[in-house]
């Protein structure tokens, strides 16, 4: 990313103190949001077509954030999970890695635009996770924690997609550290502000409530295929 990207700029009135101030990308994309930038109308293309409408093919991965990248080594890394659960978890590293491990497959969509196809992410499955956390009857949705102060919503069905997983390795490699590592959130049927990077604490609650970006402008839900951007999409 440019080093004019990550300039900071003067925090507003209200700014939460725990988030790095507010960036030069974080307001264009706040600007995007109020200009409904990039929307192009859901009749587009079928569903069933693979690049969601809107969208370009990019053979790289994109770096995106807050304008500061979270320094977290192996050794200082825990994810806590906390909330509307029976059994509460805190794992350091060896912890996470000793819990069964998947592969898989699957395309990003970033609501900047670009799509990547074919991403092989390894990590533990949500559903794993979720099995030994058992969230509680009335846990509707998480609230995701990033050790940069990010925070981003997901309705409870899509934090247990199939194909959700709770990523350490891209393309056979760990991740980096601009890309999220040691930890990141990877659900490929969401735009990937959804998916979050340097993953800290997954919180389990009874009303969906918005994160960053969300709160921000942009979709409490995010699905590229209904083009849901901006929270009046």
């Amino acid at each position: 990313m440019s080093e004019d990207l990550r300039e900071d700029l003067h925090q507003g009135p209200g700014a939460d103190p725990s988030l790095p101030p507010d960036t030069k990308l974080t307001t264009t994309k706040q600007r995007w949001a109020q200009e409904g930038r990039f929307l192009t109308g859901r009749v587009t293309r079928p569903e069933t077509e693979r690049l969601p409408a809107g969208q370009h093919l990019v053979k790289d991965w994109p770096v995106l954030d807050l304008g500061m990248t979270a320094v977290v080594t192996r050794e200082a890394f825990r994810l806590d999970v906390t909330g509307a659960v029976e059994t509460a978890l805190s794992l350091d590293w060896d912890a996470f890695r000793a819990l069964p491990q998947t592969r898989n497959v699957s395309d990003i969509h970033c609501v900047t635009t670009w799509s990547r196809y074919d991403n092989a992410f390894e990590g533990v499955s949500t559903r794993e996770l979720l099995e030994r956390v058992r969230p509680a009857p009335h846990a509707v949705a998480v609230m995701l924690h990033s050790y940069d102060g990010y925070t981003t919503n997901l309705l409870l069905e899509d934090f247990a997609a199939e194909d959700a997983v709770i990523a350490h390795s891209w393309e056979g490699s760990p991740l980096t550290r601009e890309h999220g590592g040691p930890v990141r959130l990877v659900v490929p049927h969401l735009y990937f502000w959804k998916s979050a990077k340097w993953l800290k604490g997954i919180e389990f609650i009874a009303r969906d409530k918005a994160g960053f970006w969300e709160a921000r402008g942009y979709h409490m839900r995010g699905d590229p295929w209904a083009e849901e951007r901006y929270s009046d999409d």
